[in-house]
């Protein structure tokens, strides 16, 4: 299959390199050129991942990028970009989207902004550098497309990388946007020095806020008890190196949002995600207490404040 990876940052890095050892032709298209020269010059990248051995697979800027002869386009760039990025691909390749976020100019799922062409999302507890690493781990394929997703889980799955279908597009893209916005909390907990007793009910109220959303969106509740929700939701606000956990880290220890993002030096999902969320929230008459704080939080709210609000909000069942 000749794919097409656009974005060269650690997950399409990750992705390209996973593609490759399964005997696909792969194209590894980077939005910067001199990140691409780099990458053609000594087989590395750069500025992610930079241990990994990237012979045997095409490097190109996206421009030069031969997507009129692609099987497969895989998208791997921010959700701020991903709008743009795409609608200028030419060709009728299929996308399989490996980004996890909401479009912020238009609040809408991103696979609501692939035009005229199959669309699929992978998602999952995938940590790149573990990817990388040839770890094992496991993703889900969702589409409304089933025989593309069925076929994009024959192409891709492995003994290292084991991939599940799943017909719930709109529940696990959900649940890929909304638990960045929650290991962005789960990160604070940690900032503060709250102990793993808040951390786990953070998380575990934060995974009822995504069922609860979800479901009104037309999602299956049982996505979010799968590799999409619960899953991913873990790893993100668990592992060391997690974009998101470290940012909300930073933040509850006094950075702002964009000193956060600089020391990280990678692109926080969840700061872009969380009020597009809250607003998807209320047009849909959905309560998300915890992405709510988090909003207030970014907006200048003492972490502590926060903290005092949602310990004092009436009790009720669970």
């Amino acid at each position: 299959m000749n794919t097409v990876v656009v974005g060269a940052g650690s997950w399409g890095t990750a992705f390209a390199r996973l593609l490759s050892d399964r005997g696909h032709d792969v194209t590894l298209a980077a939005r910067d050129p001199d990140q691409a020269s780099a990458i053609k010059e000594t087989r590395r990248n750069p500025r992610y991942l930079t241990d990994v051995d990237l012979q045997g697979i095409n490097v190109s800027t996206i421009e030069d990028a031969p997507f009129d002869d692609a099987g497969l386009v895989v998208m791997a760039v921010p959700s701020r970009a991903f709008g743009d990025v795409v609608a200028g691909i030419p060709g009728d390749a299929p996308v399989l989207s490996l980004t996890k976020g909401l479009d912020p100019k238009s609040g809408e799922r991103l696979s609501t902004l692939v035009r005229d062409r199959p669309v699929a999302v992978l998602t999952g507890p995938n940590m790149a550098e573990e990817i990388a690493a040839g770890l094992p781990t496991a993703a889900v394929i969702a589409s409304e497309d089933v025989p593309l997703a069925e076929r994009l889980q024959d192409e891709i799955n492995s003994v290292t990388f084991r991939v599940y279908s799943n017909p719930d597009l709109v529940g696990v893209e959900l649940c890929a946007a909304a638990k960045n916005v929650i290991a962005l909390a789960a990160g604070g907990v940690d900032g503060l020095g709250l102990g793993d007793n808040a951390k786990a009910a953070l998380m575990t109220r934060g995974l009822a806020e995504m069922g609860r959303l979800g479901e009104a969106a037309g999602g299956d509740p049982d996505t979010f008890a799968g590799l999409a929700g619960m899953g991913d939701l873990i790893v993100t606000c668990w592992h060391p190196s997690g974009r998101n956990r470290k940012a909300g880290e930073l933040i509850a220890r006094g950075l702002s949002p964009e000193d956060a993002v600089a020391q990280i030096g990678q692109t926080v999902e969840g700061l872009t995600t969380a009020p597009v969320l809250r607003d998807l929230s209320h047009r849909l008459g959905v309560e998300l207490p915890i992405t709510e704080g988090v909003c207030t939080v970014l907006g200048g709210m003492e972490l502590s404040d926060l903290l005092a609000n949602l310990m004092g909000r009436r009790p009720t069942e669970e």
